[in-house]
C-alpha cells in the first residue's frame, strides 16, 4: 500500500566534490566527485527510508542525468513512478573548500516542464491504485509550471482524502494554501512574508501560524526556525522545541529531513508533540553531516531521545 508518497517537480542529480584554497582563475584539483538523487520530495523519500517508512517518489524525468537519477534511487531502494517527459532532468553542484569548510552551492533551475510532461505527472498520480494517506509536495517549480499546477494536483489529492503535506515556497505555497491542505512547513521568512512583515520573534511566528489555522488554510503549521529549532502549531495547540546543540556541517536536506520525521510520525501514530521532536531531531542531525549527505539514524534516534526526555512533564 503507498501510505505515503512524494511528488518532486524539479528533481536533481546533486553531484559535490571537495577542493583546496577555492580562488578564482585557478584550475582547481577536486577530489572524485559524488552523486546523490536529489529534489525536495525525493529526499523526503529517502530520508523516511532511513526511519523506516516506505514511499512512493514521484517524479518527472528525461535524459541522460534522470536515467542516472533512477538508477541512483534504485541502489537506495526506493519506490519510484518516473514519469517519462522530453525536458532532461537537471544536475546541481556542490563544492567545500576543504580548508576553510565552507560550501558552495551551485542550484541550475531546470529545464521547462511543458504542459504535456505537467498532464503526465497528474495523471501518474491519478494513477496510484491505493489511495495514499499521504503526499508530499516538496521543492521548487522547474521553469514552464505555473502554481496553478499544483492548485489542480491539491484538489484531485483531496478529492481522494489524501492529506496533503506542502513544503515549497514563493506564490505556489500561497496558491496551495488558498485550497486548503492538512501541514505546511514554512521557515520563518517565509511565514513572515505570508504575515505581511518584515520580521517576526517567537511570539509572532506563533500568532502569524495560527492565523493559517484559523483561516482554514491548514490543519497544522510546523514553522522551521533553523538553529532555534521548531514551532507547531493546532487549532488546539502551541509548542517550540529548541533544536539540540551539534556541530553543524552542512545545512543541505535539514528541511526535507524535517519534513520525513514529520510524516513518519504522523503515519506512525506518535502524537503531535513526539512528531515534531522527531522532525526536528532528523532536521538536526542531518546538519551533522557534510556535504550532500541526508541523516544518519542513530543520530536521530539520540537527539530524539533527548527531546523526549526535556520535554516538560505536563505535555509528556
Amino acid at each position: 500500500m503507498n501510505s505515503i508518497v512524494t511528488l518532486t517537480l524539479n528533481p536533481t542529480v546533486d553531484k559535490s566534490t571537495t577542493a583546496d584554497q577555492i580562488v578564482p582563475d585557478q584550475k582547481l584539483r577536486c577530489a572524485p566527485p559524488k552523486f546523490e538523487p536529489g529534489g525536495g520530495g525525493i529526499n523526503v523519500s529517502r530520508a523516511l527510508r532511513r526511519l523506516g517508512s516506505d514511499s512512493l517518489a514521484v517524479f518527472p524525468v528525461g535524459g541522460a542525468t534522470g536515467a542516472r537519477l533512477q538508477e541512483l534511487l534504485t541502489q537506495e531502494q526506493i519506490r519510484q513512478e518516473a514519469v517519462p517527459v522530453s525536458a532532461h532532468t537537471r544536475e546541481n553542484f556542490i563544492v567545500v573548500d576543504s580548508t576553510t569548510r565552507q560550501q558552495y552551492r551551485f542550484g541550475m533551475p531546470g529545464y521547462p516542464l511543458e504542459a504535456d510532461g505537467q498532464q503526465q505527472v497528474l495523471e501518474a498520480l491519478q494513477g496510484i491504485p491505493a489511495n495514499p494517506e499521504f503526499l508530499v509536495i516538496s521543492g521548487s517549480l522547474p521553469p514552464g509550471v505555473e502554481p496553478e499546477f499544483l492548485i489542480q494536483v491539491v484538489r484531485a489529492a483531496k478529492a481522494r482524502g489524501i492529506k496533503v503535506v506542502a513544503d515549497t515556497s514563493g506564490p505556489a505555497l500561497l496558491r496551495i494554501l488558498e485550497e486548503g491542505i492538512f501541514l505546511v512547513k514554512p521557515n520563518a521568512g517565509e511565514l513572515s512574508r505570508m504575515a505581511g512583515v518584515e520580521e517576526l520573534d517567537n511570539e509572532a511566528v506563533g500568532s502569524a501560524a495560527q492565523a493559517l489555522v484559523r483561516d482554514g488554510k491548514c490543519e497544522i503549521v510546523v514553522v522551521s526556525l533553523g538553529p532555534q529549532g521548531a514551532c507547531i502549531v493546532t487549532r488546539d495547540l502551541t509548542d517550540h522545541v529548541p533544536a539540540p546543540a551539534v556541530k553543524k556541517r552542512s545545512t543541505v536536506g535539514a528541511g526535507d529531513s524535517m519534513v520525513a520525521g514529520l510524516v513518519h510520525g504522523l503515519a506512525t501514530g506518535l502524537s503531535l508533540r513526539e512528531t515534531v521532536r522527531l522532525g526536528v531531531a532528523c532536521g538536526t542531525a542531518a546538519t551533522m553531516n557534510p556535504g550532500t549527505e541526508l541523516f544518519r539514524k542513530e543520530d536521530v534516534d539520540k537527539l530524539y531521545r533527548w527531546l523526549l526526555q526535556s520535554m516538560p512533564a505536563a505535555a509528556a
